[in-house]
């Protein structure tokens, strides 16, 4: 018995790496054979070129959280044979489904997609978010995490049994060819990726330019999201506008990686960031908040780059300053390898799916 049908949800395609590995996957499930869908918000935004051919899209025509918990309908009319959660900022969704539907709801397998050990929550909303983590159990029926070492965090966190756990990497980025060339500095610069929004803390990057010794380096920032005013705001308050950019979102960001003298992640709270993976791939450092416990699992010595605590303004700036050395040696490009992420899912689903049959009969 095989997984036939695949439903899947989101909120938008504003250009989060939570959809974006949802699109691959659905790509390759849909070059499998299989049949998916995705119930969607609205398919405007940055990550609207990357929709598969084949995918069946249903548009909800609004692209609010609360507008999701309407799945249940979708679920109880499409009779998918699994429901694939992409990520934890969609698991209340999955839960609703699972409440509302009973024995008629599908098998829940759900993307560990971000931390759940939150640095960022304060001890109250931490005490909250947990007790809400060790409730995951009841509704997932299988949780993906993309490291090891989130797939310890979350039977310590949220406590999953071991055999209720796979370990399965995101596939790798595949980037469409952007429509013109992004113009880049000429001398040394930064490079930040990623949406314009609070999670991400630009704010930290944008500060820290003040207190480089390099004087000369620039940063530009590749992105867009809801943050792009106050991020603009704040740089004009500094006096920052010639040293700091922020072009918006590009299609493919590899040249500005290769050319970027480092390339910096200062998030909050992270799950798996596929941008450190890609600029070690090509040689180029990094520098990162220890956002997450997969950061070191990517950034695994000195050579490649620094990871820093969340609000150490002076290790930030130190690190930059380190890798805008001119003498500083580059790290050697790392081999990213895709052990077949997509198959493995379906690996998964298919499992689900004949358990559900055999239980059926």
């Amino acid at each position: 018995m095989t997984a036939e049908h695949i439903l899947t949800f989101a909120q938008s395609l504003d250009g989060g790496g939570v959809e974006s590995a949802q699109l691959r996957l659905a790509a390759d499930w849909l070059a499998a054979g299989r049949r998916v869908t995705l119930i969607l918000g609205t398919s405007r935004g940055p990550l609207a070129n990357e929709i598969p051919p084949g995918l069946r899209l249903i548009e909800r025509g609004a692209a609010s959280y609360l507008a999701m918990f309407d799945l249940p309908r979708y679920i109880a009319a499409l009779a998918p044979d699994v429901l694939f959660c992409p990520g934890n900022h969609y698991t209340s969704v999955a839960a609703w489904a699972w409440l509302e539907l009973g024995a008629a709801c599908p098998p829940v397998v759900a993307k560990l997609s971000n931390t759940v050990a939150r640095a960022d929550h304060a001890a109250l909303v931490a005490r909250g978010y947990r007790a809400w983590s060790h409730l995951h159990p009841r509704f997932i029926d299988h949780l993906v995490a993309m490291t090891r070492g989130m797939a310890d965090e979350a039977r310590q966190f949220m406590g999953f049994p071991a055999d209720r756990i796979s370990v399965i990497a995101n596939p790798l980025a595949r980037h469409a060819v952007d429509p013109a060339p992004l113009r880049l500095p000429e001398g040394r610069f930064i490079l930040g990726i990623g949406r314009l929004e609070r999670q991400k803390r630009w704010d930290r990057l944008i500060l820290a330019m003040r207190s480089l010794r390099a004087i000369d380096a620039t940063l530009v920032i590749l992105g867009e999201g809801s943050m792009r005013p106050a991020l603009e705001w704040l740089v004009a308050q500094h006096g920052l506008e010639d040293r700091v950019s922020l072009p918006g979102h590009r299609l493919d960001p590899r040249p500005a990686m290769r050319r970027a003298s480092v390339v910096a992640l200062v998030s909050d709270y992270e799950g798996v960031p596929g941008v450190l993976r890609e600029s070690l791939s090509l040689g180029t450092p990094v520098v990162t908040t220890d956002s997450s416990v997969a950061v070191r699992e990517i950034v695994t010595c000195a050579s490649q780059g620094n990871v820093v605590p969340l609000d150490n303004p002076p290790a930030l700036a130190a690190a930059l300053d380190r890798w805008l050395d001119p003498a500083q040696l580059r790290p050697v490009p790392a081999q990213v390898k895709d052990a077949c992420a997509s198959q493995r899912y379906l690996d998964l689903f298919d499992r689900f799916a004949a358990a559900t049959h055999n239980y059926a009969s």
